[in-house]
């Protein structure tokens, strides 16, 4: 990974990333968790940090309340070399370090060097695979399931993906919202319009779609949501047959309840299979009736986002 990492670098396979990137220039890295927490807190156990020698980091583990100090004791775990945990909040020793929040953190930080099992993990997530996170009884991270340790502290799931399918200002206001959020993000279109607003906002993945014969596999995995935000019925019925032949966890189109219902009964007409037609999520969103671009991609997003981060079964 070069360049400067963003601040909300937050993934585990950023963070890992990170990590292997500066112990391969010889740094020295403390891979720092959150390991549990007590009332509101910013982020989940299993969150993730990494610390260099010299105080660079990726990742984050509050709203800015700990992190700071956290990177102080990470320095010094790194030159002793022994793992070290600490309480933030209720029942900590640090007075002058207040949580807003009423409640307590605590962290785990590891320095010990980098091993096959981390770089496993790293490698499973960039491979679109879930990954598990144990603390064993001497206080280091572990990538594997530990004897006499029945769940882990969190899976870490991989980054989620989205596809979009349209033309004109819908998708191309959610495509903008996924890629400054950092969203993996793919545009489908058979607009050259949509093709050239949505280079010009600087999408790396955009597929011209030019032929309903000749549509390109999706090749969507678990961990990719499929939208489809245009009104054209050939299309819809292509794109979302396709999609709910595929793996996405999330298959959502625009439109109201009205023309919903007509695009399902075709789609029904046409074979697909009530189980299937059942998982497209329509209209779309949160607030299901948004009248304006920007406010139907938030609110399309925020649903997105609430099934990816659903429960894993």
């Amino acid at each position: 990974m070069t360049g400067p990492m963003p601040v909300f670098s937050e993934h585990a396979e950023d963070v890992l990333d990170f990590a292997f990137a500066s112990q391969s220039k010889g740094d020295r890295v403390a891979l720092c968790c959150m390991t549990g927490s007590v009332g509101g807190a910013v982020r989940a156990p299993g969150a993730l940090m990494a610390v260099t020698g010299d105080g660079a980091s990726c990742g984050y583990l509050s709203g800015g309340c700990i992190d700071a100090d956290v990177v102080l004791r990470a320095q010094a775990a790194i030159g002793s070399g022994t793992p070290d945990r600490a309480r933030y909040g209720i029942g900590s020793p640090f007075r002058d370090i207040a949580l807003p929040c009423g409640g307590a953190i605590d962290v785990l930080i590891d320095p010990t060097p980098l091993g096959a099992e981390a770089a496993g993990a790293l490698e499973s997530l960039k491979a679109r695979k879930p990954v598990s996170l144990h603390v064993s009884s001497n206080g280091q991270l572990a990538w594997q399931k530990l004897a006499g340790i029945d769940a882990p502290l969190a899976v870490h799931r991989p980054k989620l993906r989205i596809r979009i399918a349209g033309k004109g200002a819908d998708p191309l206001a959610l495509a903008r919202l996924c890629d400054a959020a950092g969203i993996d993000t793919a545009f489908w279109t058979p607009d050259e319009a949509s093709r050239s607003d949505a280079s010009g906002l600087g999408l790396k993945t955009i597929v011209a779609l030019n032929s309903l014969s000749d549509v390109p596999p999706p090749n969507d995995d678990s961990w990719t949501a499929f939208i489809l935000m245009f009104h054209d019925p050939d299309w819809e019925d292509v794109l979302l047959t396709d999609a709910l032949a595929g793996h996405a966890f999330y298959v959502g189109a625009v439109g109201s309840p009205k023309t919903h219902a007509a695009r399902c009964e075709r789609l029904r007409k046409a074979g697909v299979a009530d189980s299937q037609i059942a998982r497209i999520c329509g209209p779309v969103g949160v607030l299901p009736s948004m009248r304006n671009a920007s406010g139907l991609a938030v609110s399309a997003l925020a649903e997105i986002i609430g099934a990816y981060e659903a429960p894993l079964s």
